[in-house]
């Protein structure tokens, strides 16, 4: 009679694993914190949402860390810390902006691009460490800038909201472009979002 193989996947996981499981719950509870502001309008729980992002940036530079220290990294850990980043660091993002009064028919395809640019950022990532992995010369960089670099927009939000820049308030106002509503501020994420696709800006490799 053979044994339960409940949870039998985390027993391969090592420690640096588990940190960034924790990168990935942190994103969650932001996308989830975005809805309950939504749902309750209690500016609170979309601060406490925002100050998960910085959380899950250390987790996601410790997991980094502790895989070189025990000198175990692996390619299930490489894919799980760019699942874990396309939440925390691009999905959750967009949810808080969206939360914060981005909600125009242009904004969501801003919104969209942005997304859509971190995930190719993080798939161009592991497609040349697969390379490196594979026996190729080392590399001096990466092309385009890291995608937790989405924080900078979440602290952006967060001093709007604290400062109640949100919704009807939201800095810059809103314009009505054709059938839809564009607020500008949404263009940092346009912006954040052409930053990690360039090839022309170079990123070092440490």
């Amino acid at each position: 009679m053979s044994r339960p193989r409940h949870f039998s996947m985390f027993r391969d996981f090592q420690l640096a694993d588990w940190f960034t499981l924790g990168n990935a719950v942190c994103g969650t509870g932001a996308v989830f914190a975005a809805m309950r502001f939504l749902q309750d309008g209690v500016v609170r729980d979309l601060l406490a949402g925002m100050a998960l992002i910085p959380l899950a940036f250390v987790l996601d530079a410790l997991d980094g860390r502790i895989a070189r220290w025990r000198k175990v990294a692996s390619t299930l850990g490489r894919e799980l810390d760019s699942l874990a980043d396309v939440i925390s660091f691009g999905l959750a993002p967009a949810a808080l902006g969206y939360a914060c009064g981005l909600q125009g028919g242009w904004d969501w395809v801003v919104l969209s691009f942005f997304v859509g640019c971190g995930v190719s950022r993080l798939a161009r990532y592991n497609v040349t460490a697969e390379t490196l992995a594979d026996g190729g010369d080392k590399v001096k960089y990466f092309e385009g800038t890291p995608i937790p670099t989405s924080l900078l927009i979440v602290v952006l939000l967060a001093v709007a909201a604290w400062q109640g820049a949100i919704g009807e308030a939201i800095w810059f106002g809103r314009w009505q472009l054709g059938p839809w509503q564009l607020h500008p501020l949404v263009l940092v994420y346009a912006l954040s979002g052409s930053l990690m696709v360039s090839k022309t800006i170079r990123i070092p490799k440490f």
